[in-house]
């Protein structure tokens, strides 16, 4: 090889030695799967006692696209010792690289999968190494053939509709090293769900595993992509995408700054907790602050979240249902003597999950022995998920602009740019596939923001949109 060596992060130093029957790999969009990947099985190769391998894909040009003739692709690392044939050489009349090693010449065929008869005549017997891009497009028949037929199989995906076969069949027969397990967004996470098969592993990767991506660059690609759009959902966050898509779509006519925030008069100021005291999962203890202007806007002000699988990570106690109410009082607080003029006014009533009586009781318990300006409440439950929702959407709904309070707002609803999280789970929130309701998760500040606003809902909304 003629070209500088890659960067790797430890992360992909670690997937390069590992020695396993099936590598499944998915994560974000330039994550530098296919490039490292390409890689290790070019390695594997190179060290298998089989002359004939496979690199298959959604149709020729592609694979050459993307696999054999990029930017650091195949051709680029390995350039002097593979040599890449479209229209086959001599006796190998289908296309094919024949690649230079210690063990002699390796053939390897390129195909796609959507010419049977091509793939068909490639698979007419056993081979080595098995690579497929876009796996999660892929012909399920040609898969099912090749699995069987192949030593080693490494495959590459795009985040896709999760009730695909592919899914169920192969990538959620896998399973990630424990060592890496904490790197999983939960919704990935909970997919992989089918009986585990020993020696199929599988890859999550973010930007942050691709070396050769600096902050700047990562900033960028998450700047081009919209928030709320099912391609910021599959691209910069690494998930499977539901075709029906997100329950909400937040632009940046929703988000303000706290400084305009602050020019606001409130009418109602209220607090929302929903909890999970997981150790295993991304599900968080919330804590919402909403105010309710005197105009009948929305304003989501402040958040606070926990997430015991991060705090027991770095060495710390996981926290417990008595740990909340110290915690929950003091954001309260904080929250008075900033958002609220004098710091005289407060969210008195504070709803919590009623779900989780264990939090509702310590919350009792410390108010009837240390004393609270707050009093604590099972949240309202009986307006229906989907009725919050049509409540939520028509709120966010995009208006004629008007300025409030030397404000410009277009719509009834309005989060504060520092309430990261809560923005992170509304352009995540998605329906479910087959059901006409959102799935159960990305939801933990969603809902405790709507817990603290339905007892409130009769003060939200403007009569007049231009009002």
């Amino acid at each position: 090889m003629t070209q500088p060596m890659l960067l790797l992060s430890p992360k992909f130093k670690y997937f390069l030695k590992i020695k396993c029957e099936r590598e499944f790999l998915e994560g974000v969009t330039a994550c530098g799967k296919t490039t490292v990947g390409i890689f290790k099985f070019m390695c594997l190769v190179a060290n298998s006692e089989k002359r004939f391998h496979v690199i298959g894909g959604a149709d020729l040009g592609t694979v050459e696209k993307n696999v054999i003739n990029g930017e650091r692709m195949l051709l680029d690392q390995f350039n002097g010792l593979a040599e890449y044939y479209p229209s086959g050489r001599r006796k190998i009349r289908l296309p094919h690289v024949e690649y230079q090693t210690n063990k002699g010449t390796k053939i390897i065929y390129i195909c796609g999968y959507d010419n049977k008869k091509r793939w068909q005549k490639v698979l007419g017997g056993q081979v080595g190494c098995v690579y497929i891009d876009e796996v999660n497009i892929a012909d399920m028949e040609f898969l099912r053939e090749i699995s069987h037929r192949c030593e080693y199989m490494m495959t590459t995906s795009n985040p896709d509709d999760p009730n695909l076969p592919v899914y169920k069949e192969f990538l959620n027969r896998s399973r990630p090293l424990k060592k890496y397990i904490n790197d999983y967004p939960s919704e990935l996470l909970e997919m992989l769900d089918e009986p585990h098969v020993k020696g199929w592993v599988h890859w999550y990767f973010g930007f942050h595993d691709n070396a050769a991506l600096t902050k700047e660059m990562i900033q960028r690609k998450i700047d081009a992509v919209a928030p709320g759009t099912k391609m910021y959902k599959n691209k910069i966050l690494g998930l499977r995408g539901r075709a029906t898509g997100l329950v909400f779509d937040l632009v940046p006519n929703h988000i303000i700054t706290p400084q305009q925030a602050m020019k606001f008069k409130y009418a109602q100021f209220s607090c929302g907790v929903d909890t999970s005291y997981s150790r295993l999962s991304d599900d968080k203890i919330a804590f919402i602050f909403i105010g309710i202007t005197e105009s009948r806007l929305l304003v989501v002000l402040s958040e606070e979240v926990y997430n015991n699988r991060d705090i027991v990570k770095s060495a710390k106690r996981a926290l417990a249902p008595s740990d909340i109410p110290p915690l929950l009082i003091s954001f309260l607080e904080r929250n008075r003597k900033r958002w609220v003029e004098g710091g005289d006014a407060y969210a008195r009533d504070v709803f919590i999950d009623s779900a989780d009586q264990a939090t509702m009781n310590e919350c009792l318990k410390y108010n009837n022995e240390i004393g609270t300006l707050y009093d604590f409440y099972n949240s309202w439950k009986k307006l229906t998920i989907i009725d919050r929702i049509q409540l939520q959407q028509g709120w966010m709904k995009i208006k004629d602009e008007v300025c409030i309070n030397g404000v410009q707002v277009c719509s009834d609803f309005l989060v504060v740019d520092e309430c990261g999280e809560y923005i992170r789970e509304m352009n995540t929130y998605s329906w479910k596939e087959d059901k006409n309701e959102p799935e159960d998760a990305n939801d933990h500040t969603h809902n405790a923001c709507q817990y603290a606003w339905i007892p409130h809902k009769h003060l939200i909304g403007r009569m007049v949109p231009n009002e």
